[in-house]
């Protein structure tokens, strides 16, 4: 069939996700595996809601409720912001490529950084765009460089904050000013996956400078902090105008109901979610203290997952660990040839992790 199929598909890489633990232990008969590779809550969601997903399985012979309503009324409240600002996806992912659908066509713009997310790169270039991807400076997005990379062709910025791989974000100062200086008819993307991570007063509250700038949307995901990334839920926060575009290529029943009970109960359960990022936290200044003691480089992040400079090739690294099971993130497609992106898992995970590395690197 390729030759009926878009000449284009084929020029995309597929994104390649990490491996999941059932597959390694069957491959590699394996009776323990840990998975650090897809930034994923170990600790899963709350008690309560795994009470709320049960009682919501009994009604699944019935399709869900299209519109969201009660976990649109949650989250409005909880964001301080309309009902009619909020869109929801399969994952933030379903909203970027919504957004790139609605806004970009065959030869128009994408302006993302190098590296980022692989999702704005793949999905940008199925409908045909140019990618302009802008080397971070240090880690960090050269907010600078993206601006002048800006055409009459340019109709999205992606902005990955904080940003994966790297785990840094854009600080409030320079977000406004690179706002103020761009066209207001190219939509801004802002992906706020690891938000919840945060703990720095100079990080943006984007969702207030829509009000100003209505050619932000900000996202998020209920996969990372809240544990549910087997759900696969996500919502976008933006002007009504924007939000209606979007919803007029939003595939219906799009969020499966057993998600939208589990995100209400996420909402209603502070206490559960306050605990896991201080354990993450903690975590992430243990392995540190480890990465530091073994001679070896890190980006210090503000996420769940620490990109490390294991200062040999990283495909080997990687590969060596996967055969002693622990799986990683293998930077080297990315263009990071000598880094792992390593997600902070339970303490004896982190502690398993350390320990097979040196044996690795030795």
């Amino acid at each position: 069939m390729k030759h009926i199929a878009k000449k284009r598909i084929f020029e995309v890489e597929p994104y390649r996700p990490g491996k999941p633990i059932a597959e390694v232990k069957r491959e590699l008969k394996l009776s323990k595996v840990i998975k650090l590779a897809s930034n994923e809550n170990p600790y899963g969601p709350a008690s309560s809601v795994l009470k709320a997903m049960i009682q919501e399985a009994g009604l699944v012979n019935r399709y869900p409720d299209g519109g969201c309503f009660y976990l649109r009324q949650a989250l409005a409240k909880k964001l301080s912001v309309g009902g009619e600002n909020l869109i929801f996806g399969n994952g933030s992912d379903e909203i970027i490529v919504m957004a790139i659908r609605a806004f970009v066509s065959q030869g128009d713009e994408v302006i993302i950084a190098k590296p980022s997310f692989l999702i704005y790169d793949i999905a940008a270039r199925l409908e045909g765009a140019v990618i302009k991807a802008v080397p971070l400076k240090n880690f960090y997005y050269d907010l600078d460089g993206m601006k002048r990379e800006i055409t009459p062709k340019t109709k999205i910025v992606f902005i990955g904050n904080p940003d994966n791989p790297a785990g840094t974000f854009v600080n409030e100062k320079n977000l406004v000013d690179f706002l103020k200086k761009i066209r207001k008819d190219i939509l801004v993307f802002i992906d706020e996956a690891y938000f919840e991570f945060v703990n720095d007063k100079s990080y943006p509250d984007a969702i207030r400078l829509i009000k100003k700038y209505k050619n932000v949307i900000v996202t998020r995901t209920f996969s990372k902090m809240y544990g549910l990334a087997g759900l696969r839920l996500g919502y976008g926060i933006a002007d009504v105008d924007v939000i209606s575009i979007l919803n007029r290529l939003r595939e219906p029943f799009n969020v499966n109901s057993i998600a939208q009970a589990a995100a209400v109960a996420c909402l209603n359960d502070k206490t559960y979610y306050r605990r896991i990022g201080r354990e993450v936290v903690v975590e992430r200044t243990k392995l540190y203290r480890e990465l530091k003691k073994m001679g070896l480089g890190y980006v210090e992040t503000a996420t769940n997952f620490i990109l490390v400079d294991v200062k040999n090739d990283s495909t080997m690294v990687a590969n060596q660990l996967l055969k002693k099971g622990v799986i990683v993130r293998d930077m080297a497609f990315w263009g990071l040839r000598n880094y792992l992106r390593v997600s902070i898992g339970t303490p004896s995970e982190n502690a398993a992790f350390v320990r097979t590395l040196k044996t690795v690197l030795s």
